[in-house]
C-alpha cells in the first residue's frame, strides 16, 4: 500500500470510525469527523465493509418499521 494513503487512514483508527459511524446514527458528523472517517474509508476496506452492513441494517428496520 502507498505510505500516504496508510498515513491518511492511520489518521483515526478503525475503532474510533466504527465509533463515529455507529453514533451516526443518532447524531450527525461533526464536518471535521465526517471529513477523519472519509479518509480512513478511503483506505480501509473493512471500515468500508462496516459501513455497508451498518447501512444494510438501517434500510432493513425501515422497511421492517413500514
Amino acid at each position: 500500500m502507498n505510505p500516504f494513503r496508510r498515513a491518511i487512514g492511520h489518521l483515526l483508527s478503525c475503532k474510533d470510525a466504527s465509533r463515529l459511524l455507529s453514533q451516526a446514527e443518532e447524531r450527525p458528523m461533526t464536518p471535521w469527523e465526517r471529513m477523519r472517517v472519509q479518509w480512513h474509508l478511503a483506505v480501509c476496506r473493512m471500515c468500508r465493509a462496516f459501513e455497508q452492513q451498518l447501512a444494510f441494517m438501517r434500510e432493513a428496520m425501515r422497511r421492517y418499521r413500514s
